[in-house]
């Protein structure tokens, strides 16, 4: 991975994780202030909230990036296609803005004055320019505002949410985050890419490929976000917030694999333009075997300590949410592998169709699951519904695919890391067992002793195949000589 690249994976990394940590931070604090169901409350108005900020930005977060990689290189056909873009943004988000006030003051229940605190993240729709400045390979100063602006909000959290009457509080600060967040990287822009006139034929040429992928974006939600709308109104809006909770902690480690995505795919896509196809196949199969070797780690120690992490972190209310989480933790590994597939050969390829049939045979499958089990399993249901969405996508892209990448290496990489994976599972486990009722500190021996059995065994398997990165390896070689 080239210089550029590591920084860049470095700088979103720390995004992705910012936009969902710190939320993460104050989750135990707001857990113990409104208690399950305030929790589950805003869960299903920012859920909601969620759909509708999809809607306005309308595939861009993937089309958009693409777009402007193919046409970096060329100053006046970046200016056109940024201008043509925005301008198709700010149509479609404005309509989805009067749309979300339509929502708030004719059809919101319970969680109308929550509702009314969020609209700023569907303001912020309309100035949102992360994908131009993503597909500019630009990834520094979305990162470090962002940190700042979302860290202040975090502040004022534990300054002012006080209890359950204070929740709207909550809402406003971080829509206000979100918006202050997009604002903030306007300024990054200046120099790079200006606004030029396009007549509108122009901007809608944009709007029925944006269309396509956002098809693809609906489905994820029904999956990632509808799920917690269906628990909340069938299983009510304790077992919601138990789920959202569970939820929270696995949304936050996919942020590793998102945000190595998001820095491959506009670098892939200008690979793409210049034909570098075998190039791209090294990237994909290094990225592959990277890729699953982090999210088996991930995937296996959030299961294996999830019971002892839910209570201390959240408190003994959220007890439950420590058994949904450690099944759901699982759905990292499908998520990795199908995002290195989708960000590194399908979207660069501009072969979105293959993208969206998988993600909606997924979404298809969630719906299903989610209705037969919910009623009877409540929130477990919904996880399983989840797991068997995520291991659709892999799937349903592998019968699309399977003559174009050599699936079966990549599946071997699967039961590799599997394989050590359960083994620090089994060790972390016998751990716990030792060290019964010792809080943190039992907890951050676990962690230790998993990460010193995954990443032992890990060395031990790179070194056997001949896979240890090279600058590792000469550490490991330079070690061993002494």
């Amino acid at each position: 991975m080239a210089s550029s690249t590591r920084k860049n994976a470095m700088y979103n990394v720390a995004y992705r994780l910012f936009s969902v940590l710190l939320p993460l931070v104050t989750a135990p604090y707001l857990s113990r202030t409104v208690g399950p169901e305030g929790v589950g409350l805003y869960s299903r108005a920012w859920s909601i909230s969620y759909i509708f900020c999809l809607i306005a930005m309308l595939g861009l977060n993937d089309y958009g990036v693409r777009a402007i990689a193919r046409v970096r290189d060329d100053r006046d056909r970046l200016d056109r296609t940024f201008s043509a873009i925005w301008q198709m943004q700010v149509m479609v988000a404005g309509a989805t803005l009067a749309a979300w006030f339509g929502y708030v003051f004719l059809f919101a229940g319970e969680e109308r004055e929550v509702a009314l605190h969020l609209t700023l993240m569907s303001v912020s729709c309309l100035v949102s320019f992360d994908w131009c400045l993503m597909g500019l390979d630009i990834f520094r100063p979305i990162a470090l505002r962002n940190t700042f602006v979302k860290s202040a909000a975090a502040v004022c959290v534990f300054l002012f949410v006080k209890g359950p009457e204070d929740l709207w509080i909550y809402a406003l600060v971080w829509s206000l985050s979100t918006l202050l967040g997009n604002l903030s990287c306007v300024t990054s822009m200046r120099g790079r890419v200006r606004c030029v006139r396009v007549p509108l034929r122009e901007s809608l040429t944009h709007l029925r490929p944006c269309a396509v992928l956002f098809i693809s974006v609906m489905a994820v939600s029904i999956y990632r976000t509808m799920d917690k709308v269906m628990v909340s109104w069938i299983a009510g809006l304790e077992q919601n917030g138990q789920y959202e909770n569970a939820e929270k902690i696995i949304y936050c480690l996919s942020g590793f694999i998102s945000a190595i995505g998001t820095v491959m795919m506009p670098k892939i896509s200008h690979m793409q333009q210049q034909g570098r196809t075998e190039e791209i196949r090294r990237h994909i199969d290094k990225s592959m075997n990277l890729i699953l070797c982090m999210v088996c780690a991930l995937a296996f120690g959030a299961a294996a300590v999830a019971d002892r992490f839910a209570p201390l972190f959240y408190g003994e209310d959220f007890a439950e949410a420590g058994r949904l989480m450690a099944p759901l933790a699982f759905t990292l590994i499908m998520i990795g592998f199908a995002n290195v597939i989708r960000t590194q050969w399908v979207l660069p390829q501009g072969r979105d169709r293959i993208f969206v049939k998988s993600v909606c045979a997924g979404a298809a499958v969630n719906l299903i699951a989610n209705l037969c089990l919910i009623p009877s399993l409540r929130a477990m249901g919904a996880v399983i519904g989840t797991l068997l969405a995520e291991l659709t996508v892999p799937v349903a892209q592998y019968l699309m695919l399977r003559g174009e990448l050599p699936y079966g290496r990549f599946l071997g990489y699967t039961g590799i890391y599997c394989g050590i994976g359960l083994a620090m599972l089994l060790c972390v486990r016998a751990v716990g067992a030792l060290l019964p009722g010792m809080g943190w500190a039992g907890l951050a021996v676990q962690v230790a002793a998993g990460i010193a059995v995954y990443g032992l065994l890990t060395l031990l398997y790179w070194k056997a195949s001949g896979r240890m990165p090279r600058k590792l390896n000469k550490k490991v070689y330079k070690t061993e000589k002494l």
